[in-house]
């Protein structure tokens, strides 16, 4: 028995193999949200979990290509909205399908936009960013949150999808 690391060579995994194993995983669905020169920012995302409960902490992986990427930076703030299952058309929204005419309603707080009647809102306070191949990991400081009652939106496999009754 060797002590010596496994290593996997760069680039031997099939990208596409390598999103459909992912996608095995059922997520929630979150919209990440930022204010920026008078604008909202938002996009869809479901690789965003908790960190630490003592600082709370939580994270968000984004994309370097994103544009929600260049927004975020060390002090700003950003929202997280955990989407119920009745908010599909959001989160279609910020995947950057825009549905024509459609305007999202927003509630503010600490100056970050966070969607309505979401089922979680979340407001954090980027600390650290952490570079992760393609992506970047935001560790935010939570500085408000609050929840509902009701039902989560479910992404698995590359569709939406909705609880059974626990």
């Amino acid at each position: 028995m060797s002590n010596q690391p496994t290593t996997v060579a760069v680039n031997t995994i099939d990208q596409r193999l390598f999103r459909s194993t992912m996608g095995c995983f059922a997520t929630g669905v979150t919209v990440i949200t930022t204010a920026r020169d008078g604008y909202v920012h938002g996009m869809t995302a479901n690789a965003f979990l908790s960190v630490s409960l003592d600082p709370p902490l939580v994270l968000v992986s984004i994309g370097r290509s994103a544009k929600m990427h260049s927004l975020l930076a060390p002090g700003g703030r950003y929202g997280v909205s955990k989407l119920s299952e009745e908010q599909e058309h959001l989160s279609r929204h910020f995947s950057g399908k825009p549905i024509t005419d459609l305007q999202p309603q927003f509630v503010w707080h600490n100056e970050t936009p966070l969607l309505a009647d979401a089922l979680a809102h979340v407001v954090a306070r980027v600390v650290d960013a952490h570079p992760a191949g393609d992506h970047t990991l935001f560790i935010g400081l939570v500085e408000h949150l609050a929840y509902r009652d009701g039902r989560p939106l479910l992404y698995y496999r590359g569709r939406y999808g909705r609880m059974a009754t626990l």
